[in-house]
């Protein structure tokens, strides 16, 4: 077979190669994948191509997926594809490409990245993707190896920000055309986080990429969400003694739901809040530590002011403005809550780097002014990071279909960022039922930051091992049936399961439903979904951030 073959196939419309086509239908050969180990990607190169096995690919060890070993070795033979992509001189964009030697679905995935990124990441959504599939693909979004080494290049800022993104779908999407001789698939993207930030900023600036986005807890708003960062992490560190224990953020949380619980919508016993929103906590009922002292089942004055900062959010100091919201009562003790952010040998490495870039590798973060340093961050990197647009008729015009989902028990990105994300994407469109024509909004009680938590929280989106046999439980496959067949998802099915890592007996399972619907307890059991309505709630979000940091 010949890579002049291939390439023709490749870039032209219509292409069909039926020696292709036939092979793929019965299994495809190592020859086949190893031919694609020639072909020329324009600004990219392929660096290793490889066939792999049934069951054979070991991922390099993932703090935030210490299963992935096991989920790897679930997933069928493919043929495995490495590229660098080079859109300027000064890129370097790691690009990885999963093509199902059999059973492929006829589709393509885009998967998302976390934090920073800097190496692929296998585990968000990539390994589940295949097994469903997809010819999957991942971006180190031309950071790696690390973020806090890209200093002075601006090229790499952007390509982080959303250049990578769109070159892996242009990579990926040729390498689909080569390797199954299709013109005509479908194409979808998924991520949370980083990748969340991702999903919206393809669907804002390249409306073309893909037919569907999946985009949850999003970091859209990525240099005021590092802002906000910055502000818990001063908060945690202004004097000594204000860092709260994970022992501490436990008995905050304890006594959030313990006041509001059950009472918000959800159902007596829930050890997490329904609707945040309608919970009035009081911090200054929570238990003082005598002067001097110390504990886990108290809090002491610096405490309580640190705690107070947190709840807050990042505001101006000169104007009262707000740049990002508080966080959510109920989430303190949830993983990249207080208990990370206030960590100086952890946080800062993670989550500094546009400070960095903005103020030089110097910056102090307690001389950091939250007035000026933000419009000098803003005026360098807004328009490369952020994904704040909210003009999606692009988009929509050409199909498309979004799908947002995020925790109410989320630390790190509040929903209430997300929520007024989505209202203004209602504003914009011109009224709710017209925005729910294309985009729609879903909010997980008792979530984290995008898996995990007290709630009912395994939907079949990334990081979760799960791939749903039950239609309403995948929302990555209730995306695509919006996309191909219009069914548009009013409410999913979240599960929750033991604490052993057993994923085959549910203990509970919940509906989520599409905002500004709730689930609200009817009575009866409590752990069946058949307890709760899908119920209207309140619309808005009372931590709005000030139109200048929208940008």
């Amino acid at each position: 077979m010949r890579i002049q073959t291939l390439l023709a196939m490749a870039l032209s419309v219509g292409a069909a190669f039926p020696g292709i086509q036939s092979v793929a239908a019965a299994g495809l050969s190592r020859a086949a994948c190893i031919d694609l180990a020639g072909l020329p990607v324009p600004e990219a190169t392929i660096v290793s191509v490889s066939a792999v096995g049934a069951g054979k690919f070991t991922p390099p060890p993932a703090p935030y997926a210490p299963d992935l070993g096991d989920r790897a070795a679930r997933m069928p033979a493919f043929c495995r594809v490495e590229a660098i992509a080079t859109p300027t001189p000064d890129s370097k964009i790691g690009i990885e490409v999963w093509l199902p030697s059999e059973g492929w679905n006829g589709r393509f995935l885009g998967t998302g990245n976390g934090g920073g990124a800097g190496s692929i990441a296998y585990g968000m959504g990539m390994v589940e993707g295949l097994r469903r599939g997809f010819a999957v693909a991942n971006t180190d979004l031309g950071t790696a190896p690390d973020i806090n080494l890209t200093v002075d290049q601006p090229e790499r800022w952007t390509d982080f920000g959303h250049r990578a993104t769109h070159e892996m779908t242009r990579v990926g999407k040729l390498l689909v055309r080569a390797f199954y001789g299709s013109e005509s698939f479908r194409s979808y993207f998924e991520g949370c986080s980083t990748g969340g930030q991702q999903a919206l900023g393809s669907a804002q600036r390249y409306p073309g990429d893909y037919d569907g986005v999946l985009a949850g807890d999003p970091g859209n708003n990525r240099t005021h969400v590092a802002t906000s960062f910055l502000w818990n992490y001063n908060a945690l560190n202004e004097a000594p003694g204000s860092r709260l224990s994970p022992a501490n953020l436990a008995m905050v949380s304890k006594a959030v739901v313990d006041q509001c619980g059950g009472k918000d919508g959800g159902a007596p016993g829930d050890a997490f809040l329904t609707d945040p929103r309608r919970c009035r906590f009081d911090p200054e009922t929570l238990p003082r530590c005598e002067p001097g002292a110390a504990g886990d089942q108290c809090l002491s004055k610096p405490q309580m002011g640190a705690l107070g900062k947190l709840y807050a959010g990042a505001v101006n100091p000169r104007t009262d403005e707000r740049i990002y919201p508080g966080l959510t009562p109920g989430s303190e003790d949830q993983p990249l809550g207080p208990s990370l952010q206030g960590d100086p040998e952890v946080w800062p490495a993670q989550q500094f780097y546009p400070f960095k870039w903005a103020l030089g590798e110097g910056f102090d973060t307690k001389s950091f002014d939250f007035d000026r340093d933000v419009d000098r961050l803003d005026a360098l990197l807004s328009s490369r990071l952020n994904a704040n647009g909210v003009d999606l008729n692009d988009f929509r015009r050409r199909g498309g279909k979004a799908v947002i989902y995020t925790g109410l028990a989320d630390p790190a990105v509040p929903f209430q960022e997300v929520v007024h994300y989505y209202e203004r994407a209602v504003t914009a469109r011109g009224g709710l039922a017209s925005t729910q024509e294309f985009l729609r909004l879903f909010l997980v009680p008792g979530m984290g930051h995008c898996f995990g938590g007290p709630g009912a929280t395994d939907f079949g989106q990334p990081f979760s091992s799960l791939v749903p046999s039950e239609p309403d439980a995948d929302i990555l496959m209730s995306l695509v049936r919006w996309v191909e067949e219009g069914a548009a998802p009013d409410s999913l099915l979240g599960t929750r399961y033991g604490e052993g890592g057993d994923k085959t007996e549910p203990q509970a399972r919940r509906p989520i439903c599409a905002y500004p619907k709730f689930p609200e307890y009817t009575g009866g059991d409590p752990s069946s979904p058949a307890s709760f309505r899908c119920t209207e709630h309140e619309r808005g979000s009372s931590m709005s951030p000030a139109a200048r940091y929208l940008n």
